[in-house]
């Protein structure tokens, strides 16, 4: 039997840890979209690329004999987790996501929430500021159109040459703490920060930094999702795979 998981998050590395360790009888294969040429290593075997679309997932569950998936993917994953909804309810596939849980701001946060990454580029204004921008690349092209700015861009992947004038980007990848973040931000002359609301631990420390400077915050908000099953950590995942039949533990619960 085989466990798809669908993954895109730091959530999808470490139930790929876990489930190597503690269930090591289970088939489990991550599905990567690609967006990250160099992803983390992985212990389980793994897949590059979409699927074709709903058809091309229900073909797959099936060819696989996919008996359970978990929906792993970025909380800004506006696609997949319903092409996964449609793909399992039509082949009776049990489908249980991982959603960590939203930032919320904090006394002395500065936030303007707002819906989408066009609403990110008009929260800026017209008059010309420091922005660092850490929103990753795929959606650095609506950017473009306020090129006023003076941007530090934080990405994974290269982005290559930009069509603004004054960009400076910077190849990382996290967890970024909290005192590096602000003597980054202190030292670039910072006066806002966009950023999505990923939650998590991993780049928590942007938003503490800028709370210590009272600097403001653009804070794009995450897409809908469907309404599925969902835990939001990688420990109640096995218990899950247990409650489906799918999996025994020692004790044989």
């Amino acid at each position: 039997m085989t466990v798809l998981i669908l993954g895109g998050t730091s959530e999808a590395a470490a139930l790929d840890q876990l489930l190597a360790e503690q269930a090591p009888e289970i088939r489990a294969v991550i599905s990567l979209a690609g967006h990250t040429s160099d992803p983390r290593p992985l212990s389980l075997p793994s897949r590059i690329g979409g699927f074709g679309g709903i058809a091309g997932l229900r073909e797959y569950l099936v060819e696989e004999g996919v008996v359970a998936v978990i929906d792993a993917t970025h909380p800004f994953a506006a696609i997949m987790p319903y092409h996964a909804e449609a793909a399992c309810k039509a082949e009776g596939v049990p489908l249980l996501a991982i959603r960590r849980e939203s930032w919320r701001p904090q006394a002395g946060d500065r936030w303007r929430s707002v819906p989408d990454i066009g609403a990110a580029v008009e929260a800026l204004g017209t008059e010309p500021q420091r922005v660092f921008l850490t929103i990753g690349r795929l959606e650095l092209p609506q950017f473009f159109a306020a090129p006023q700015h003076r941007y530090l861009i934080r990405v994974i992947e290269p982005v290559g040459e930009l069509p603004l004038p004054h960009a400076k980007v910077l190849q990382q990848r996290g967890p970024f703490e909290a005192e590096a973040e602000e003597r980054l931000m202190h030292r670039e002359g910072t006066q806002i920060l966009v950023s999505k609301n990923a939650g998590g631990p991993m780049t928590l420390g942007k938003l503490v930094a800028a709370r210590r400077l009272g600097l403001p915050v653009v804070m794009v908000e995450r897409p809908p999702k469907p309404d599925v099953e969902y835990v939001t950590h990688i420990d109640q995942v096995l218990p899950w795979l247990v409650a489906q039949g799918l999996f025994v533990t020692e004790r044989g619960v």
